[in-house]
């Protein structure tokens, strides 16, 4: 097993890769016309996630995700100081994408957007945003479970995933932004002050 250190630096690169590339298209997605809307931005999303996931997996499990980290560590897969420092650096590697967004991006479109920070649409409640993100989240875990953590796991490397990230976008995007993923919306979210 490769050591912690090397570990965490997987983690927090995987998650940058996931929270640059993805926000960056929710920004990038109304600016200049391009208007690919919620398929590209889900697509971008599973796609990113999908390569982060299989690129970090060998090093550390591809977690990219404090509700994975989470849920490996109910499930008995990783002791706490591993989820505590798998927690830490992908919050870290999310603020470094928000920032390294700030300074790339368009000003305007980034300000505009939130540079990407998932927002809850006015016609749902706090607490139906909670249940979406719950629902979302469980579903998303259970693909790593499935695809990545099982022992007779099929070998997809993080495309089972990545899939799962697109139809839940493309359910919930609308409605909470669809993140199922603390991290993703941590960054974005320091970044603009929202």
């Amino acid at each position: 097993m490769p050591s912690l250190s090397r570990r965490l630096v997987a983690e927090a690169f995987g998650t940058f890769g996931l929270v640059f590339f993805g926000a960056s298209a929710v920004v990038m997605s109304n600016a200049f016309g391009n208007n690919y809307g919620l398929l590209g931005i889900a697509l971008t999303h599973a796609i990113v996630l999908s390569i982060m996931v299989t690129a970090t997996m060998h090093i550390s499990g591809g977690h990219l995700n404090p509700a994975i980290s989470t849920g490996l560590l109910v499930a008995r897969r990783i002791d706490a100081v591993t989820w505590i420092s798998y927690v830490i650096a992908q919050l870290v590697g999310a603020v470094l994408a928000g920032f390294c967004m700030k300074w790339l991006l368009p000003e305007a479109a980034g300000r505009a957007l939130s540079y990407g920070t998932p927002l809850i649409a006015n016609s749902v409640t706090f607490w139906q945003a909670t249940a979406i993100e719950g629902v979302i989240t469980f579903f998303l875990v259970s693909s790593v479970f499935g695809t990545i953590v099982a022992d007779n796991a099929p070998k997809v490397g993080g495309f089972g995933v990545g899939l799962s990230l697109l139809f839940i976008i493309l359910f919930a995007g609308p409605l909470t932004g669809g993140s199922a993923n603390p991290a993703r919306a941590f960054g974005p979210a320091l970044v603009s002050g929202v």
